[in-house]
């Protein structure tokens, strides 16, 4: 009984980590799509990132929902049908309504396939933040919650970073470089792969057996999500959520503008290399973590990284433009390598966060699921306000705004993720 068992977590823990790999996989396709956009709508570059994110928002409690009432996988397979709507949304627009102009912002005529594409995106984003609240308290209850728990979630992120390294960097070669004629037909077989990995995902999803975890019943779902909130760490965690992924969504998405913006021949492929090479630092960051969290706290890890990063995204701030160096053929200037080093310590910090911030809550923790995917909204907001800051002075100056967000995770890591309120029952 106890070997059936075993076999049945263990399914259920590779079946959570291939879930996690998608995830970076349709999510990553916001920056380079955003580059396409961009050339023809100077104002619409960051606007598919911030669709697919504002979707959590509108999708994160429901899905916190969506567990209680018909249970993780059933969850797990409407998400992957709503996954495939909605790349499927994202290609419809290369091939219909471009020559439809419906309105016109400032002095720029807005073809109906931008409106097209980004309904794709919400709706791209209703499905990984569902698939997000399934699989992260799914991995953690799995490892038994505390190092271990946090163990298992860094080892579905080592698979969510490989993703996340491949989307841009395939994009960039599809691309090559953003000119006038440049569409979305021509990141069309990326559109292909994501629907065929859904596909899959379903029928593999379908016939494999999860265990459905039972944290107790904690009432309705506001009286879940009010008792979850009563808990000063989880709040303090969910601002921290909110900055991580403006932060960990930020970094390469500007990186991949700064540099396509330089123009030369071939940017967008060098500009999607770099920022495939930050996702490539989490991959590692990630995979080193599968054999670090076992053994050293999650509080020593987010505090060591969030240090790290500041560090390296201050090098980047003040080291001069004009100090280059031969990247593939071009002269690029040194400080994107600091800014795709930050994904070594951005790499642990979402499983971090979401570890320190749900311990101890026991039949809060689905309710709790729920309120980090609706933080996840960060990941539209602050790159499309950081975005606003890049257009008013420069890009550089914009990752001020991440340095702020990082010190802020410097602080729950230090002070703000200790559980202070061990007297609310959890039972």
């Amino acid at each position: 009984m106890t070997q059936t068992k075993s076999n049945s977590n263990i399914v259920a823990i590779i079946t959570m980590c291939f879930i996690f790999a998608m995830i970076s996989f349709v999510t990553n396709m916001g920056a380079p799509f955003g580059n396409i956009w961009g050339f023809k709508y100077d104002f619409a570059a960051s606007w598919g990132n911030l669709m697919n994110f504002t979707a959590y928002l509108f999708m994160g409690i429901p899905s916190g929902l969506l567990l209680k009432k018909i249970g993780y996988k059933k969850t797990a397979l409407a998400a992957l049908v709503v996954g495939i709507i909605g790349l499927a949304l994202q290609y419809f627009s290369s091939i219909y309504g471009n020559d439809i102009y419906v309105n016109t912002i400032g002095e720029t005529q807005v073809a109906l396939n931008l409106y097209i594409y980004l309904l794709g995106a919400l709706v791209c984003g209703f499905c990984v933040c569902m698939l997000n609240t399934v699989v992260n308290p799914m991995l953690n209850m799995l490892g038994g919650g505390g190092n271990k728990g946090n163990q298992l979630i860094q080892v579905g992120g080592t698979l969510n970073s490989l993703t996340a390294t491949l989307t841009p960097l395939l994009a960039g070669v599809l691309v090559g470089t953003v000119t006038e004629n440049t569409s979305m037909s021509d990141v069309s077989p990326l559109l292909f792969i994501g629907m065929a990995v859904f596909a899959v995902s379903f029928c593999i999803i379908y016939f494999v057996t999860i265990p459905e975890p039972n944290f107790g019943d904690s009432g309705s779902l506001m009286d879940s999500i009010k008792g979850a909130l009563r808990f000063r760490h989880l709040v303090l965690g969910v601002i921290a959520i909110f900055f991580y992924v403006g932060i960990e969504i930020g970094i390469p998405m500007h990186l991949n503008f700064y540099v396509t913006n330089m123009g030369f021949e071939g940017s967008a492929a060098i500009g999607g290399t770099l920022a495939a090479s930050y996702w490539f630092m989490m991959l590692i960051g990630r995979f080193s973590s599968t054999f670090i969290s076992g053994k050293v706290s999650t509080r020593a890890q987010m505090t060591f990284v969030s240090t790290v990063a500041l560090c390296l995204l201050l090098a980047a701030i003040f080291l001069p433009e004009s100090t280059t160096m031969a990247f593939k053929g071009h002269e690029v200037p040194v400080k994107v390598f600091f800014l795709a080093a930050c994904g070594l310590c951005t790499s642990v910090m979402w499983g971090g966060i979401f570890n320190l911030a749900v311990e101890g809550l026991g039949k809060y923790t689905e309710a709790a699921s729920g309120v980090f995917m609706m933080m996840v909204v960060g990941g539209g907001l602050m790159p499309w306000l950081q975005d606003v800051i890049a257009k008013a002075s420069d890009t550089i100056t914009s990752y001020w705004l991440v340095v702020a967000m990082v010190a802020y995770i410097l602080f729950f890591s230090l002070i703000g993720s200790k559980n202070v309120n061990k007297d609310i029952p959890v039972d």
